[in-house]
């Protein structure tokens, strides 16, 4: 039940019942009237309202007209006088924003007595009312009312000002005023710049600032205020109003000196720890009148978490919140608001959960690691490791729901944590399952979650990762030429992963020696068996040309015509076949190639195969190879889906399928830009891909030699160009006057390439030219 109200320009307010209801967002509803007969006639059947909704609802007036014009009737209506009783209530909206939560304050008159530059004192009655009013209404802001009642005594202190706002008397009067503060004091809230009241107890001032928290909407209305006198006693604006404060607290009359200075300054370091507050646009200048002034809606759940955590965090270490701690984890500072709640309206960060909390145990399962684990919250929650990775699927930010309001916070780096390893598995049972490879992109996060328990299986995995980083092959001394030290880092990482028994993926700039690189992996483990190179056809003839060249100890194969059953037979250790990609996309070529076990299978311009569909593709996957390597400059031309196809021929089931690829890294990526999942993708296949560019290597890379040869055409041959010259311009004459520029243009720029092959060869200009002496 939500209570709208509506207050003309006159002051006057009306009070409705609405009955709203809340959304899956967690936002509310404009709502709708709610009749008042049914709440006087059928309260019991509104089993929802609060007992703070039944006070309001016994306070609905009846009435029954028998000198009606239709006859008699019967009324029902909410007296104005009820807004009282609306103070502290957590659901009260305006009518013409049903949506815009009002908090209502209840406040008492004020004597304020300020001293002016003339030597004059103002004494002034805040707010000025007058008659037999019973309450003043002050809108303090789009979101705030302050009802002030007012009583006898009051109105007994408003006939002195003679139905006048103010008066003014002399400065040297002060005693006189000071007197007459000693006299109304008991009966009202005194402000003054004066000084206090010598008979009146005078209690130290605290600068201390005050958080109020109302629950709007699916957010929070936030209130940053002063209370000189701390546990009673009237809230202010930091830095505003009078020095002096005279007011009573159970029964007992007191005043204090406010440090306007210290308010602010305490406030503006409450801002200053909070940067939630200070990113949606936090105020502070401290003498402002603005009715904004530090007061802030926040409207996002997950903005009003962070800052409930921000204000913890400033808490005392030992402070407790209704028997609760309300921050374990508290920090130092020289600034400790006070945060306050509505009653019964509180939803709060109760628990800090760091990787420390989480207890995980990891195991060998059939080609897989599993890992299960629990985090215990409280005494009454427990997570286990797949609960809590879909309840993080489902929560925005850090935070994880507890239910009643009460919510659990993870650091940053726990929630990276988390995140990384929902990225790296897949579910299964009551935790994940991840790719052994993985397991280089996940063993750093694993160690660091608190009580890790591990099997033999494990260990030895984790052993063996160890030795293969730790392994320095030397150079075989077979290859005739010296490799520049990025080529040895290359091949020196290429044969880390062969013996490891992984793929790789080596994607250096065009230039900087793949070939190379890749002939001293196969001359070190050639003895083991054959090698395979898969190249388009131009390139494969480079292989064996530059196999020739620095390998010759290797038998060098290329895989065409003949007797082709006849050369699979006879492959012994050494022998190196070089194959084009469309003769193994031939099928029986294909399944000859896929029944050898090679020592190494190498895919040169490995994008040939980005697309999964193809013939091509489906029979680079059957090839059987200890150790499988692809090389390409550019592992993804088009789309991020062409890395998956690439990965998959090298180590298998690392990225999951196809659907698990596109879900977990493409759509986040390329639709949404996620930086968080791009640093994950890299994480899991940097350990089996190596790019280097030619600006990185720059330094060992040769100076480029240039080498200009000018070459004379042959009298025959200047004189068909001075003769094709000639005929250019005829043509170019004759052409049409009225043709697009951009026509012209291309007439152009075709007769002057014309020309250009006429000096390279004139056979390409005139095919049956014979008396060049130039052959190429």
């Amino acid at each position: 039940m939500a209570w709208a109200i509506h207050l003309d320009t006159w002051g006057e307010v009306t009070i409705e019942p609405r009955e709203q209801k809340q959304n899956t967002k967690g936002d509310w509803s404009r709502g709708r009237a709610v009749s008042l007969r049914r709440l006087v006639k059928e309260l019991d059947s509104f089993s929802y309202l609060s007992d703070h909704d039944r006070q309001i609802c016994q306070q609905i007036e009846v009435s029954r007209d028998y000198n009606s014009y239709y006859g008699s009737g019967t009324t029902y209506s909410i007296p104005s006088r009820v807004i009282l009783d609306l103070a502290g209530h957590p659901a009260v909206v305006w009518r013409d924003s049903p949506t815009v939560g009002v908090e209502i304050v209840v406040g008492q008159p004020q004597l304020v007595v300020r001293h002016n530059t003339d030597e004059t004192l103002t004494i002034a009655l805040v707010p000025h009312f007058s008659g037999e009013q019973e309450w003043v209404i002050e809108q303090e802001s789009m979101t705030r009312l302050k009802v002030i009642g007012i009583q006898p005594k009051h109105r007994q202190v408003a006939v002195i000002f003679g139905g006048a706002a103010e008066i003014r008397v002399p400065a040297y009067a002060q005693d006189q005023v000071l007197a007459a503060i000693e006299a109304v004091a008991g009966n009202m809230l005194v402000q003054s710049d004066i000084g206090g009241v010598s008979n009146i107890e005078t209690v130290p001032s605290d600068p201390t600032p005050h958080v109020h928290l109302l629950p709007a909407s699916s957010g929070l209305k936030v209130l940053l205020l002063s209370r000189p006198f701390r546990s009673g006693g009237p809230y202010y604006r930091p830095g505003q109003g009078g020095t002096t404060a005279i007011t009573e607290i159970e029964g007992l009359q007191v005043q204090t000196t406010r440090e306007l200075d210290v308010e602010v300054m305490q406030a503006q370091a409450t801002i200053a720890a909070c940067p939630t507050l200070q990113r949606l646009g936090g105020y502070g200048s401290g003498y402002d009148d603005s009715a904004d002034e530090y007061e802030w809606l926040v409207s996002e759940p997950i903005d009003c978490l962070e800052l409930l955590t921000e204000l913890q965090a400033l808490q005392p270490a030992d402070q407790e919140a209704d028997g609760e701690v309300v921050n374990e984890t508290a920090i130092a500072t020289t600034v400790c608001p006070i945060i306050e709640w509505p009653e019964g309206e509180k939803f709060r960060v109760s628990r800090y959960l760091h990787p420390t909390d989480m207890k995980i145990s990891i195991g060998r399962q059939r080609d897989w690691f599993a890992a299960e684990g629990e985090l215990r919250v409280d005494e009454n929650t427990v997570f286990d490791l797949q609960q809590l990775l879909r309840v993080l699927e489902m929560s925005p930010g850090r935070f994880v729901q507890l239910g009643n309001g009460q919510f659990a916070a993870l650091t940053k780096e726990f929630r990276k944590q988390l995140e990384d390893l929902r990225n790296f598995g897949e579910e299964h049972g009551d935790g994940i399952r991840f790719h052994p490879l993985a397991s280089l992109a996940i063993e750093d996060t694993l160690s660091e979650l608190g009580e890790l328990t591990a099997d033999k299986s494990w260990k030895d995995h984790v052993r063996r990762i160890r030795e293969m980083r730790a392994v320095r092959p030397d150079v075989p001394s077979t290859l005739q030429a010296e490799l520049r030290d990025y080529q040895i880092e290359g091949f020196q990482w290429l044969m880390q992963l062969a013996h490891w028994g992984v793929g790789a993926c080596l994607a250096d700039d065009m230039g900087l020696g793949k070939t190379l690189q890749s002939l001293a992996v196969i001359l070190s483990r050639a003895s083991a068996g054959p090698t395979l190179v898969v190249a388009p056809t131009s390139v494969g003839m480079n292989w064996l040309s530059e196999a020739s060249k620095f390998a010759p100890t290797l038998n060098l194969i290329w895989f065409g015509s003949g007797d082709r059953q006849q050369t699979i037979e006879q492959l012994q250790a050494r022998d190196l076949v070089v194959c084009s990609y469309g003769l193994l996309q031939q099928s029986d070529v294909g399944e000859l190639l896929a029944g050898v076990e090679w020592t190494t299978v190498i895919l040169d311009e490995a994008q040939a195969i980005k697309n999964a569909a193809t013939q091509r593709s489906k029979a680079a996957m059957k090839l059987q190879a200890d150790f499988r390597l692809i090389l390409t400059g550019t592992p993804i031309e088009n789309h991020l889906g062409e890395l998956w196809n690439l990965f998959q021929f090298i180590n298998p089931g690392l990225l999951g399928s196809q659907a698990k690829f596109q879900q977990r890294f493409i759509t986040p990526i390329e639709r949404h830009q996620d930086v968080n999942v791009r640093r994950q993708l890299r994480t899991l296949i940097q350990p089996f891909i190596l790019r280097r560019t030619k600006t990185e290597v720059l330094s060992e890379l040769p100076s480029r030699t240039e080498i200009t040869l000018p070459v004379e055409l042959s009298p025959e041959e200047m004189a068909l160009y001075e003769a094709t010259r000639r005929n250019a311009l005829v043509k170019l004459s004759e052409s049409d006057d009225n043709d697009q520029a951009g026509a012209r243009h291309l007439r152009v720029l075709a007769e002057i390439l014309r020309l250009r092959r006429l000096c390279c060869n004139p056979r390409l200009v005139v095919p049956r030219y014979t008396d060049s002496p130039v052959q190429s």
